[in-house]
């Protein structure tokens, strides 16, 4: 177990802030993710947990705990998989494609840790991690106990779940399992995978070729942490009634959308952002991407505080304009 005081959270957040915690507790196991809960128990101190740092904007030092898990391991069984919570997710999408298990390819290359899709509910391409996850293993902080959670009782949404809210910061996950298919069932229709693979002529493609084109697409319009600092999509599209959709898109000719049910309508607010001018503009030091409004990135320097102003400064601009409110996805601290 990993204990350390006045801890940099650089390597810990993809948007690159260079913020400080006052202590960092991470755990490899079960046992160590028991002494870490009683840790929180017995300090009186705020804490947090993050995961991969790929949805995390931090605005200042944290004056508290920040805990982090390290647990790695992946064992099979049947049609599931159970994952460490610490493991990288794109790495146990891999895996599963080599283990002719399916279902998670269309989730390929998002960022974080397995712990991040129990929370985050994540998903991509007509894809989410609600619909793989069988159980999540945690220690419950505030009694110390080993417990099991049904994935149908996390109350997964769009992006949401019971651990964004009311089990917020009340459990430490310590695996995940995942349910998965032996037979490959490509879904195609949505972004442009399917004219990705027609382009390279693929008519029937592997779940490996789905998986390959999906990373080429994300890679040519996502920047690459690593060279300059983000947290992928900032925002989360948002869901409106049919009768807002239909009267914006006879203001709008040609709007994008995607039918949630019969009384809502998915917008995507990256269309949004740059119909209000915002892609490939910038405020100082913090910007929206280039090639994927939906992103915002850490031009060099930037502060969480330049990242929140440009934030809530595109947030205005699209409720003047589309009279709609875009919400954050990243965790803002």
């Amino acid at each position: 177990m990993r204990d350390l005081r006045d801890y940099s959270l650089k390597e810990h957040n993809t948007f690159g802030i260079d913020a400080k915690c006052s202590r960092f507790l991470e755990y490899e196991s079960v046992d160590e993710a028991l002494k870490v809960a009683k840790i929180l128990r017995d300090a009186a101190t705020p804490y947090i947990i993050i995961g991969g740092g790929s949805n995390l904007l931090l605005t200042k030092d944290y004056e508290g705990i920040v805990v982090h898990s390290a647990m790695k391991g992946v064992a099979f069984g049947d049609r599931k998989m159970s994952c460490g919570s610490g493991e990288t997710w794109d790495d146990v999408v891999a895996l599963a494609i080599r283990h002719r298990l399916y279902g998670m390819e269309n989730l390929s290359l998002i960022p974080g840790d397995v712990g991040a899709s129990a929370v985050q509910n994540i998903g991509a391409y007509g894809a989410e991690a609600k619909d793989l996850i069988l159980s999540v293993d945690a220690v419950e902080i505030a009694s110390g106990k080993v417990v099991t959670i049904a994935g149908s009782d996390c109350g997964y949404g769009y992006r949401e779940s019971k651990f964004k809210h009311e089990w917020k910061d009340r459990y430490l996950i310590t695996s995940v399992t995942y349910v998965l298919k032996r037979t490959f069932e490509p879904r195609l229709d949505y972004g442009n995978i399917r004219a990705e693979l027609e382009r390279k002529g693929i008519e029937r493609p592997t779940a490996q070729q789905v998986r390959d084109t999906i990373i080429e697409i994300r890679e040519a319009k996502l920047p690459d942490p690593k060279v300059t600092g983000n947290a992928g999509s900032f925002f989360m599209n948002p869901i409106v009634s049919r009768e807002k959709y239909e009267a914006l898109a006879q203001q709008y000719e040609g709007m994008p959308h995607y039918e949630v049910d019969a009384e809502h309508v998915k917008i995507p607010a990256g269309w949004m952002i740059d119909q209000c001018g915002w892609k490939g503009k910038s405020l100082g030091r913090a910007g929206v991407h280039a090639k994927q409004a939906l992103v915002l990135v850490n031009l060099g320097g930037a502060s969480g505080a330049e990242i929140v102003t440009l934030c809530e400064t595109i947030r205005a601009d699209v409720k003047a304009k589309f009279g709609i409110e875009i919400k954050p996805e990243v965790n803002i601290i």
